[in-house]
């Protein structure tokens, strides 16, 4: 691209010479009417695109303005990819996989690497097995280096052979919380035609809480491994040019409130308006009253909200922020000046046009916690105790002196909330006043800190507050997402006999940001999400039964009452012990420290150009769908319903990331083939083998099969035969006697985290297609990826309301050549006493790429295919 086909703007900056995108050239006096995401893309489209594509694109986004809507495509290209352990691990699976294919089709393997470059944090696979002792954190990293060698070692190969790709070792953090201290540049360098040019940091990440950067002003969001893979292969992801909703910020929070509170109730507004993949926004003078820590809270919550991003733009606090965190003068400098010339810097006065917008007053927030199942659930912080007693509970048997609803995890925990200091300084405080006053956690409850960056141990300690959590519980157990992803570890032996002789209903508290049943662990259906402090104070009464707004947390062993007020810190008492306790050489220090693990670099790892798959593995395996011989699903055919199911069902319900349990058909199928049953790991432990994958595939307690009610966990029924049999085995059956399934579903399937598996099962059980009310945007961006045709039911139309009884068949007319985005498709549901009744769904297709990759069958036959067509256009010249 030549430098004259857009504006471009000469800048300096540290005394150096650049070029940037000049957005007032393109927009003019439009450019104030954009949101700044819309700048961003803007800016993205400009510098990446070309000739009449560009132009396009730049007419759509400013006819956006006019509108606040549009139906056209654009090309967004990241600058980089971020992923995790369990979500690169099946990721770069399915890349040696697809790298054996080629070889035995004859074409070089080494030609498949990303064009981009791909930071992989090793952050999801850490358990609590130890806790509340000093030396947790050195265990727990023992464990996990033991339980998951091998696939470690196949991420060390995957670091040595493909280019771009590489690793943090496990202990250096979450990866949210790495890419806000260390990777985040939001504004970086590159040449192009010779020049240097200042460009916006723009990402994409493969977990769905990626959008927590742009707290910072970074423009990211979560996608699929699939998608994903598109990027990595070189080609830009596509998008509809989104809606933006504005969420106008005014006040300022009161004493004692904190960031935590703020999300939760963002989350609760914006799924209260049905926000589903939209893109978010924050301006307003309430804005420049929150720090970015403040607002990297706010905005790691957007998949919770229902959002693509939670946007917050560039200004002083930011450039605190990196400040605070390291960065050096030069780099803070390019920040400054490239936002502030093109129209990025965040001006509190300014009212773009958004497609809607909401108002949300800080002054008139209060401390507050969600649940016990969802996150946009908001309670007040006293409510727990009433929504509790309404579940009415009649416990059976001896509670070993627990009241019934025990509070028996308690973490501080996830990147969520603790990436930002101050409510890891203000969950010391409270420990501190807890200890000074005699206070310890009831022995029923399982506690932990597992903070997102090594550099918390730095600062705790400085500040005097690590001796204090020690104290009551809370040692630190590590830098991983442990307890928030489904990693606690066992349930205390007492409560797990408690529970098998039904004398309690226990709950979980933490940090994080989901709290979906079984999530936190599968013996869990209830839990609560607030603040650390909070946690603390929840773990002291150890009874989720309590009303803090009154009763007491606990009673000192001189027998006075201790109220949460006599605990809570004031926002002066943080200020102090934050300002006494920061240096902004602890992240650099410790990050490298933790990059140094002992344990991770002695761990074997090949690196020859093919990885070397072991048939006894159990850990990785090839995939049949990185083969040849897979091809497209869509097609004229008749289907019957493997699993009808109804609202809510999220990714944990789809491919379950928890303990595998010691009594399952999984187990048994590991155990089989000479893996411990008192040790089994974690199912995303597991995202390497496919046999273990399908087979896990919708295990989950609380998941209701409404094709056939009562059946165990992950069965179904196989009507033509009027068995009851495991998922897996039903799905083989229907396959080996040439009968297609679908699956049916309800309003917001796949909510959660974008686990590219929970795709990649329901391929393997050969689902054709999923119909539903509705679904959240990474999992249907992973079902098209994986080749599986998402349809949405006309309105009126619900699993409950189709009553399917088995032998109904559903009729589905999705031809190759008649699918386009957003189009018809004709349905008809063939009742198996012989009537029928005709429905138009909606492909939930949103581009011609994903078009494109569901005639392919998927992002994998895709590539393979246009790799082998380049290498036969190579032979051929």
């Amino acid at each position: 691209m030549e430098n004259t086909e857009i504006p471009v703007l000469a800048l300096r900056a540290n005394g150096i010479a650049y070029q940037a995108t000049d957005l007032h050239g393109i927009a003019g006096t439009q450019l104030a009417q954009m949101p700044v995401v819309l700048r961003l893309l803007l800016e993205n489209a400009a510098r990446n695109m070309a000739g009449s594509e560009r132009a396009a694109a730049i007419a759509a986004l400013l006819a956006w303005t006019q509108t606040g809507s549009s139906e056209a495509e654009i090309a967004y290209q990241p600058g980089r990819v971020l992923m995790h352990d369990t979500t690169s691990t099946p990721a770069l699976v399915d890349l040696a996989a697809m790298r054996s294919t080629l070889a035995e089709a004859g074409v070089d393997p080494s030609v498949l690497n990303s064009s981009l470059p791909v930071d992989v944090s090793v952050d999801h696979s850490l358990a609590v097995e130890a806790y509340a002792r000093p030396d947790a954190p050195q265990r727990n990293m023992e464990f996990e280096i033991r339980r998951n060698a091998e696939r470690y070692g196949f991420l060390q190969w995957a670091s040595k052979v493909l280019q771009g790709v590489r690793i943090h070792p496990p202990g250096t953090g979450i990866m949210h919380t790495v890419n806000l201290e260390q990777l985040a540049t939001v504004v970086t360098t590159e040449q192009r035609a010779g020049q240097d040019w200042l460009v916006p940091d723009m990402m994409i990440g493969t977990d769905s809480h990626t959008p927590m950067i742009n707290g910072i002003g970074v423009l990211g969001w979560g996608v699929g491994g699939l998608e994903a893979q598109t990027v990595m292969f070189g080609l830009p992801t596509m998008l509809r040019i989104p809606e933006v909703i504005g969420v106008r910020l005014s006040g300022r929070l009161r004493p004692g409130v904190l960031a935590t509170d703020l999300a939760l109730t963002v989350t609760s507004r914006l799924r209260a308006i049905g926000v589903s993949g939209e893109f978010v926004e924050f301006f307003g003078p309430g804005v420049a009253t929150l720090t970015a820590g403040d607002r990297a809270v706010v905005a790691n919550m957007a998949p919770e909200y229902g959002a693509t991003t939670g946007f917050f733009p560039v200004d002083e606090a930011t450039l605190d922020y990196l400040r605070t965190t390291g960065r050096s003068a030069e780099a803070i400098e390019r920040v400054r000046v490239l936002t502030q010339a093109i129209g990025l810097w965040f001006d509190p006065a300014a009212t773009p046009r958004f497609t809607r917008s909401i108002d949300v007053d800080l002054d008139s927030i209060g401390m507050h916690v969600a649940g016990p199942r969802r996150p946009q659930d908001l309670r007040g912080f006293g409510e727990t105790a009433e929504l509790l007693k309404a579940l009415d509970f009649q416990p059976k048997g001896r509670a070993g002196g627990m009241p019934r609803h025990p509070i028996v995890i308690a973490a501080i925990t996830s990147c969520t909330n603790t990436s930002d200091p101050r409510l890891l300084v203000a969950a010391g405080l409270v420990a501190r006043k807890a200890r000074a006053l005699g206070l310890k956690v009831p022995s029923w409850v399982k506690t932990s800190t597992g903070p997102g960056s090594p550099a918390a141990a730095d600062y705790l300690a400085r500040a005097g507050l690590t001796e204090d959590l020690s104290a009551v519980g809370f040692d630190i157990v590590g830098y991983g997402c442990t307890t928030c992803i489904g990693n606690p570890g066992q349930l205390l032996p007492e409560v797990q006999a408690a529970m098998a002789a039904g004398a309690i209903h226990p709950v979980a508290v933490l940090s994080g940001n989901r709290n979906f049943a079984g999530r936190v662990h599968p013996d869990l259906d209830l839990g609560f999400l607030m603040s650390p402090p909070l946690v603390i104070a929840f773990a002291l009464a150890g009874n989720a039964e309590v009303d803090l707004r009154v009763d007491p947390v606990q009673v000192t062993p001189a027998g006075r009452d201790v109220f949460l007020h006599d605990l809570w810190p004031t926002p002066e008492e943080i200020e102090a012990c934050l300002s006494a306790s920061q240096d902004p050489a602890d992240y650099r220090r410790a990050f490298q420290i933790a990059t140094r693990n002992p344990l991770w670099h002695q761990l074997p790892a090949p690196s020859t150009p093919l990885y070397p798959w072991a048939p006894q593995s159990t850990a990785l395996r090839r995939p049949p769908f990185a083969d040849l011989g897979e091809g497209s699903l869509l097609g004229q055919f008749s289907a019957h319903p493997l699993l009808v199911v109804g609202d809510d069902i999220t990714t944990d319900h789809i491919s379950p990331a928890s303990a595998i349990p010691r009594d399952s058909l999984v187990a048994d199928f590991l155990v089989e083939r000479g893996d411990d049953r008192g040790d089994l790991n974690v199912f995303a432990s597991r995202r390497g083998n496919w046999e273990v994958m399908v087979r896990g595939a919708f295990h989950s307690k609380t998941l209701k099969n409404l094709l056939a009610p009562g059946v165990p966990v992950a069965h179904t029924l196989h009507v033509p035969s009027g068995a009851v049999m495991p998922l897996y085995d039903a799905a083989r059956r229907y396959a080996a006697e040439g009968d297609s399934v679908v699956l049916v579903a309800g309003e917001r399937y796949g909510t959660g985290s974008s686990r590219d598996w929970a795709a990649k099962g329901q391929r393997l059980l050969g689902i054709r297609s999923v119909l539903a009310n509705s679904f959240e945007r990474i999992h249907r961006s992973n079902l098209i990826g994986m080749g599986i045709l998402p349809l949405r039911f006309p309105a009126g139309v619900t699993p409950l309301s189709l009553q399917l009884a088995p032998g109904d068949r559903i009729a589905v007319e999705a031809l190759p050549d008649a699918i386009e985005p957003r189009c018809a498709v004709p349905v008809r549901i063939l009742r198996a006493h012989g009537g029928s009744e005709q429905l138009t769904a909606t492909a939930a297709v949103e581009t011609q790429l994903e078009v494109a990759l569901l005639r392919a069958g998927g992002v994998i036959p895709s590539t393979l295919q246009r790799m082998l067509a380049e290498h036969r256009e190579q032979m051929a010249a």
